[in-house]
């Protein structure tokens, strides 16, 4: 992994500096003689080369120096300056050299790439435990996921169910209750007409000279549940007392009350009874 940043600057580096030279003496060996242009071409490389080694030498000690790494910036500038200059005065190829008077820059911000490298490099174990770290939250992530969603199938399942069973049962009570309103209307007819309704009242009391008992219809509604605890409160009242009971509620007002006031107004008091023996009470005291 070291030598993926170290290798490019070190190129860079060994290019610029050969370039560097190269320019220098060709462009200053024109007024100067070629050993004067050669010194001041080492002079340039050298500088860039002996700051690079120091900034160096302070990075792996851990420190940093801001005007160590001015002057090698400096040196770079430079040496960037002097190729554009020479690429600006030269008759033939000027393109082509300012194209690469970019290079001594470039090998500096390489050096640069690799130090930043360096500060934030990990070691192999410190690696492995970041990639164990990192797949353990990709694992819970995943099992959470899964979990998610097997829960949300469930619910939508329960949830399904759940509607089917009320919608058969309300078809049911739906039906039922046509059923009951059948009954009711077939009963009501038979009630309110004058000979089925003489018929039903003969059978259904003694027919007595002068009075004819009305036949009243079944209760069909809402019941109240009486609890456990009134029920073994009140103990069952026999059947002499609640004749006594039924006739004195029947007869409480003028006309006399029918089945379903009595009843109604008997469950009121408190008393307790079955609706058969209720019924067969109104039969005996009426």
């Amino acid at each position: 992994m070291r030598a993926k940043t170290v290798l490019p600057a070190v190129a860079m580096t060994a290019v610029s500096m050969v370039l560097t030279l190269a320019v220098v003496v060709m462009w200053l060996g024109a007024a100067v003689p070629w050993p004067v242009a050669l010194v001041v071409g080492l002079g340039i490389d050298g500088g860039w080369l002996a700051t690079l080694a120091y900034e160096r030498r302070l990075a792996a000690q851990g420190d940093h120096n801001r005007a160590v790494t001015a002057v090698g910036w400096s040196f770079g500038f430079l040496a960037a300056g002097v190729l554009i200059a020479h690429a600006l005065t030269a008759e033939e190829s000027a393109g082509a050299w300012l194209a690469v008077a970019w290079l001594p820059l470039a090998a500096k911000a390489l050096w640069l790439v690799h130090a930043m490298w360096e500060r934030t490099a990990l070691t192999p174990v410190a690696l492995d435990a970041i990639r164990g770290i990192q797949q353990e939250a990709r694992d819970e992530a995943a099992v959470a996921r899964a979990r998610l969603r097997a829960e949300a199938s469930t619910e939508e399942t329960r949830l399904t169910a759940v509607t089917e069973a009320g919608a058969r049962v309300a078809r049911v009570q739906a039906k039922t209750a046509q059923a009951l309103s059948s009954a009711w209307s077939t009963l009501e007819t038979a009630r309110a007409g004058e000979e089925t309704g003489r018929a039903l009242t003969s059978v259904t009391a003694r027919v007595t000279p002068g009075v004819t008992p009305r036949w009243e219809l079944p209760v069909w509604g809402p019941s109240e549940p009486l609890a456990a605890r009134s029920l073994e409160s009140a103990p069952a009242l026999t059947d002499e007392a609640l004749d006594v009971i039924v006739d004195e509620i029947r007869t409480s007002e003028t006309p006399a009350l029918s089945y379903r006031e009595m009843a109604a107004r008997f469950r009121a008091a408190g008393h307790s009874a079955s609706e058969v023996r209720l019924r067969a009470a109104w039969k005996r005291v009426a």
